[in-house]
């Protein structure tokens, strides 16, 4: 989805933040703080995703799923 053309700015900037979050070895809450610093990757991570999901047309969403679908679908070439 982050490449396909007609994906909103917002929604780029959104799920970089979500993957960059991940990635990077520091967070807002570190994680030597109980509850709090595991939870922040709990919250933070999948709302950022959510927000950027949310931004991007449905019909964007629909084609990537369906080019998705047709790279990971086996070929039935083999079978007798």
């Amino acid at each position: 989805m982050l490449r396909h053309p007609q994906t909103p700015w917002l929604a780029r900037v959104l799920l970089g933040l979500a993957v960059g979050y991940l990635l990077l070895p520091f967070d807002l809450i570190p994680d030597f703080i109980p509850i709090l610093g595991q939870l922040d990757d709990l919250v933070i991570v999948p709302g950022l995703f959510y927000l950027g999901i949310k931004c991007v047309p449905a019909a964007v969403v629909a084609e990537c799923r369906q080019q998705v679908t047709e790279r990971t679908t086996p070929k039935d070439d083999f079978c007798p």
